[in-house]
């Protein structure tokens, strides 16, 4: 597989409005033995699906690649899609998760993501995939 199959990279392209209509781009992981790739953001964004307000959070992405490995334009892309994309903090890091499994089949992967603080409580939320408990 090459890699002239990705249409963000490299281009103009405007954000999505929501995580329905983002891509996840992918590209052929040339590794060679298990390795760890983190992608860490202070800047994502939500609302809350009850109030409208903003949520904001640190999100941090680690991942062991199988096959693939996600382009980081079209996660950047992707991650400011939910910026007036209403749901839970949870949801969002859940679908997060399964987005990323769908789109790239990892050998393992972890999505945590620390929100503000609304009053007093911080809320930080992790889902894990890691098909057959496999070791790093």
């Amino acid at each position: 597989m090459s890699d002239d199959h990705l249409t963000l990279l490299g281009s103009q392209s405007s954000f999505f409005t929501s995580p329905d209509d983002a891509r996840l781009e992918s590209f052929p992981n040339r590794g060679t033995r298990p390795y760890t790739i983190t992608l860490d953001t202070h800047e994502f964004s939500s609302l809350c699906p009850v109030t409208g307000q903003p949520d904001s959070c640190r999100l941090t992405i680690t991942y062991v690649p199988a096959e693939k490995c996600v382009e980081t334009k079209s996660l950047k892309y992707y991650l400011a899609s939910y910026r007036n994309y209403p749901a839970f903090n949870e949801q969002i890091v859940n679908r997060i998760t399964d987005d990323l499994v769908a789109a790239i089949s990892p050998r393992w992967l972890k999505v945590e993501g620390r929100f503000s603080p609304r009053g007093g409580i911080q809320l930080t939320a992790v889902a894990e995939h890691n098909p057959e408990n496999r070791p790093l």
